[in-house]
């Protein structure tokens, strides 16, 4: 899932949703409101009967309405995947409209994902809203999106990104604060892009599924997945880190990363698991060596 010299730390995060279509007085259907069911209804009136009885036992109330929770929780949840389904049946790809220059690939900014996407998800009831947790993994923050809907219930997604600052050959090129920002900031990006499954296309919307950038170039998602198994094979040592990319991009005849090919992608993953994989050996012979 996720470093950034994008432009100006992401381009407005909080990107407003356009002002409505100018071309129709009709107002936008209404979200749709969670229905409960006769079972429900009946639930209810259990309750309510109870509650005014005073000889009915404190500890079957409780039991009732713990129930009646479920169900409408289960109700709610349900008008959500509904509303879900919907929203995506109007969702198109989004075209990339931003360069990174750290990395030389195109990527959709969060305006233009906020621009094409608010719309739709509000007329059905959505609203996102997002939040830092720490996360398991060093140097990186867990960003974190809670996806509400007018019917009640909430869906938590999640991503850690990588805030070590370093840049697409494994330098530092920005601060702690800085990458933390970062961090942050396309975690945003990647939670909303991925929580509505929306693919990003060219500028001429030419098919491109998200796999690829520009002339069938592997996206900025997997140059970064890239980078972060090469910090797993050599986490403390930047320099061979930055020799193994070297490596790839030499072994592929490319002079970055991102300039790898769909079809050379999974044969790059397989050499730097397999670096991984004689690290580790060489770790572990060292340390039975010493013992």
């Amino acid at each position: 899932m996720d470093t950034q010299t994008e432009t100006s730390t992401e381009q407005s995060l909080a990107a407003q949703a356009p002002a409505g279509n100018a071309l129709t007085e009709i107002d936008p259907p209404a979200p749709p409101v969670l229905a409960r069911d006769q079972d429900t209804n009946g639930l209810v009136g259990a309750i309510i009967s109870a509650a005014s009885n005073p000889h009915v036992d404190a500890d079957k109330m409780e039991r009732l309405y713990e129930l009646y929770e479920r169900i409408d929780a289960k109700n709610a949840e349900r008008v959500f995947n509904a509303a879900m389904t919907e929203c995506q049946k109007e969702m198109r790809p989004v075209a990339a409209d931003a360069n990174n220059p750290q990395t030389k690939s195109k990527y959709a900014s969060y305006h233009a994902l906020d621009k094409a996407l608010r719309p739709i998800y509000t007329k059905h009831g959505f609203a996102p809203s997002y939040d830092t947790e720490d996360s398991p993994k060093p140097d990186h923050i867990r960003v974190v999106c809670y996806l509400s809907h007018s019917a009640g219930h909430t869906r938590k997604y999640k991503i850690d990104m990588p805030a070590d600052g370093k840049g697409a050959k494994g330098g530092d090129v920005m601060t702690k604060t800085h990458a933390t920002g970062a961090a942050a900031s396309y975690g945003q990006r990647y939670l909303l892009k991925g929580m509505f499954n929306i693919s990003i296309g060219d500028d001429d919307d030419n098919g491109s599924d998200g796999y690829f950038c520009g002339s069938g170039t592997i996206t900025e998602d997997k140059a970064n997945q890239l980078l972060d198994l090469a910090k797993r094979a050599y986490p403390d040592d930047d320099k061979r880190r930055a020799h193994l990319i070297d490596r790839i991009c030499k072994k592929f005849g490319v002079k970055n990363i991102t300039f790898l090919t769909a079809k050379d992608f999974p044969t790059a993953i397989e050499l730097v698991n397999g670096t991984i994989s004689v690290v580790r050996e060489k770790a572990r012979k060292a340390k039975e060596t010493a013992q």
